[in-house]
């Protein structure tokens, strides 16, 4: 119990330090994360909306497609990533391995079903009256889409801040496609990894916390979101 009091301790002081190895780390898993999370928002959630607007064939299978990569393994996206951006690899002249970059597509292939698959819940929790009444009046099509957007702008907000919270979290796509090289693609998740095996709990511990507290303000804000759509 003491040494981990000691460690708590000690990685308090880390942080209090702004120390510079922390402070990188944590702002490239922001931006890493940040820039995945906006472009898997950007294609995710007209996605969601059009399935969830449209019946097509093969509808079903679409969303159970998305249903499952919901839950897909972050390894498998890694090891996808890898084979293909490797020198021996289809992508391998763009000399995106190891780089934040392709981290960020990780993290856009990871947050992108999830998304989708909470804007097309969304969707489904809008009454169909509400649906009806906004054909029935005539609008234009960009008011439709104008006025869907409104009518679940709670449940988007929810989505967005879902798969921000899956990126943070991530660690195995990540450390395959960006090799965690200290100060240019070691994030957060990734340094906890790498100090836990080399016995640096103190600076472990401090990485926690800092990956705690953002995956608590992403939490809370979504805890926020759904209190004010109930209302």
């Amino acid at each position: 119990m003491g040494a981990f009091l000691d460690s708590l301790i000690g990685a308090a002081q880390l942080i209090l330090s702004f120390d510079p190895e922390l402070v990188s780390i944590t702002l490239l898993s922001l931006y890493v994360s940040l820039l995945g999370v906006f472009f898997a928002g950007l294609f995710a959630v007209p996605f969601g909306i059009f399935l969830g607007l449209r019946d097509f064939r093969g509808k079903r299978l679409v969303v159970n497609i998305i249903n499952t990569f919901m839950g897909l393994p972050p390894v498998i996206v890694g090891l996808f990533l890898f084979v293909i951006f490797s020198r021996q690899g289809t992508l391998g002249n763009t000399s995106l391995l190891f780089t934040p970059e392709i981290m960020a597509l990780a993290q856009f292939i990871i947050a992108f079903p999830i998304i989708a698959g909470v804007t097309l819940s969304a969707i489904g929790g809008l009454e169909k009256d509400v649906l009806d009444l906004i054909v029935s009046l005539g609008s234009t099509r960009f008011q439709r889409i104008s006025l869907t957007f409104f009518e679940i702008r709670f449940g988007l907000l929810t989505a967005l801040m879902a798969g921000m919270g899956r990126a943070f979290s991530e660690v195995g796509a990540v450390i395959i496609v960006g090799g965690n090289i200290r100060y240019h693609t070691r994030v957060l998740t990734t340094a906890i990894v790498l100090e836990t095996s080399r016995g640096e709990f103190e600076t472990a511990m401090a990485l926690g916390i800092i990956l705690l507290a953002l995956v608590f303000v992403i939490n809370y804000a979504i805890t926020i979101v759904q209190e004010q759509s109930h209302r």
